[in-house]
């Protein structure tokens, strides 16, 4: 059975393609598009993913999209009608998305020239926390475990806690929009003056420099009930009846000011995003973090306390908060966790299809995911080809060789474009699109945000680590091969990686295996043996736009940035 999983008309659209349940590729609209969060119908992605299977539209027997637009439809009409003036150009807007989404057939019809007719029956709309449940749980090694979707908003939910057994997800509680903690963590993301869709990981690396000084006050704003879930007090953000995150004809999400003139009065009036940081914004920072790592363990606790299950299942946007996720294990009685590496909503792609194929069809279970390499792959003919054609001087290497002068160049600190193998599904780059450098320089931080990212200086790099020397320099010893979980480093192993160290002494840790990762496992172990160091500092191959997908794209970015080095597969190109 062939499966096409979609995330449609919402931010992060994405395509994925399962075969009896096993995932064959998977990737997100905005690689191909070059728009960050295009939130459309993702049609180069669907083509991409059918070319990559080898099929044709025809040979699909299922179509899942990770959304419903008849779910809470009651709760939903209530809601309006509360609000029938404030809310009417939120409903309208609302109104029109969900009708493509309902009439989405029409989109197939369009593109591929299939009839609409077949299409609509190939259709199962999943609701969207269900998808990230799914995402999470159905791709994780456990035959039992709790589940939790947090984020924005989707399908009216917020928050969506189930068990999974076997090839079924049994949903026990949720929490209805508006009161949200993905909303309550981006009304302050707007109020410290990052108002972009996605801007949230930019509080979460800024709450390390200050001190959580607010959080009782925070406890005004939001409210932890006793049976593990919470409320938003929403006399400090916007009316919710106006919506929180709107799509325009360019689908490109778009999010107005989430909180209003009572939140200024309680912390600050917002700061504009050129205005200076103050140690004021810092502690902000610390305390909304820190807030919202409170919500996360009173609603893990609650769960624990009904399931008695210590398996975890994690997914959905706030699934990205990296710190809370380290803390999890220390706070929680959970003992093991596993999160998707698109946990955010593009793993709505895979989370509709799998749950159609498990939970809609009852198929069993298949084996666990822990590669996230899904997406392009280009060999060296074409990327010899493409720098032929562009007058590109390059050499090149076989892999002993290649991984021996790349490591000697980075000893020496270099900064490295790494394209290698097929593209990463999700937002974190797992040595496939990445930039590289030594982490043992104290320098190599400023080095790259100065010749590359252009970003602000206080937001961290993370380690790409030999999964077999993890116990040598973190206090925890998991496999995270999705980077994200932040771990506390050893403390007389910081000086020794400054590069990848943040201010609080951690670390948002990539663990590399290598039948998983197997060059990007070599060059580290190549680096190590010439360093003594078995970490890599690896950020995204990007430079204020999405990963780059395609070689032209990497290329692209290394001539308009002062990188030292670009590897493309076995091909090297130096200044």
């Amino acid at each position: 059975m062939i499966v096409l999983g979609l995330n449609a008309y919402h931010a992060d659209s994405s395509a994925a393609i399962f075969k009896d349940g096993k995932l064959i590729v998977a990737s997100e609209e905005e690689r191909f598009r070059r728009v960050k969060h295009w939130a459309g119908f993702p049609s180069m992605a669907i083509d991409f993913c059918l070319n990559e299977a080898g099929i044709t539209i025809h040979d699909v027997d299922s179509i899942a999209i990770g959304r419903d637009p008849k779910a809470k439809f009651f709760k939903k009409i209530l809601f309006f009608a509360k609000r029938p003036i404030e809310s009417f150009f939120h409903a309208i807007e609302r109104i029109f998305n969900q009708k493509k989404v309902s009439s989405i057939e029409l989109e197939f019809e369009k593109h591929f020239g299939i009839s609409s007719t077949i299409v609509k029956n190939k259709i199962h709309q999943i609701e969207h926390h269900n998808s990230h449940l799914a995402s999470a749980f159905f791709a994780s090694p456990f035959e039992e475990a709790a589940i939790v979707s947090i984020d924005g908003s989707g399908d009216f939910t917020t928050t969506m806690l189930a068990i999974g057994k076997g090839n079924s997800i049994k949903v026990i509680d949720s929490i209805d929009f508006p009161h949200s903690l993905g909303i309550f963590y981006t009304a302050f993301t707007q109020l410290l003056g990052f108002p972009y869709y996605g801007d949230e990981y930019k509080v979460m690396g800024l709450a390390p420099y200050g001190e959580p000084k607010y959080v009782d006050l925070l406890h005004k704003v939001i409210l932890l009930e006793p049976n593990g879930l919470f409320k938003l007090n929403l006399n400090y953000f916007r009316s919710p009846g106006k919506g929180f995150v709107l799509y325009n004809d360019d689908n490109i999400p778009a999010i107005p000011i989430a909180f209003n003139s009572n939140m200024e009065k309680l912390f600050c009036k917002a700061r504009t995003k050129d205005e200076p940081l103050t140690q004021y914004h810092k502690d902000l920072a610390a305390s909304v973090q820190r807030m919202a790592e409170i919500t996360i363990f009173h609603i893990l606790n609650d769960l624990f306390k009904k399931t008695g299950i210590d398996n975890l299942c994690l997914a959905g946007g706030v699934a990205q908060n990296s710190v809370a996720n380290g803390k999890i294990k220390f706070n929680t009685p959970f003992k093991q966790i596993y999160i998707p590496s698109a946990g955010h909503d593009a793993g709505i792609a895979m989370g509709s299809a799998q749950y159609t194929y498990h939970q809609l069809f009852h198929q069993p279970r298949v084996p666990a995911i822990f590669s996230a390499y899904t997406g392009a792959k280009f060999d060296n003919a074409y990327i010899i080809d493409m720098l032929t054609q562009k007058n590109i001087s390059f050499k090149q290497l076989n892999d002993n060789e290649l991984f021996d002068y790349v490591a000697e160049k980075l000893v020496n600190a270099a900064v490295v474009g790494w394209f290698n193998g097929r593209a990463e599904f999700g937002p974190r780059a797992l040595g496939a699109r990445s930039i590289l450098a030594n982490p043992g320089r104290n320098d190599a931080k400023e080095l790259i945000n100065s010749k590359i990212k252009r970003r602000e200086s206080f937001r961290p790099f993370a380690p790409s680590i030999l999964k077999e020397f993890v116990g040598d320099y973190f206090e925890s010893t998991d496999l995270v091969p999705f980077m994200e979980r932040v771990y506390l480093i050893k403390e007389s192993k910081r000086t020794s990686i400054p590069a990848v160290t943040h201010a609080d002494g951690t670390g948002r840790l990539q663990t590399v295996d290598k039948e998983i990762s197997p060059r990007y496992y070599h060059l580290i172990d190549a680096f190590r043996k010439k360093s003594g160091i078995p970490i890599l500092l690896n950020t995204s191959f990007n430079e204020n736009e999405p990963i780059v997908n395609k070689p032209e794209e990497a290329l692209d970015c290394f001539l308009r940035t002062d990188m030292d080095l670009l590897v493309l597969e076995n091909i090297i190109v130096e200044r």
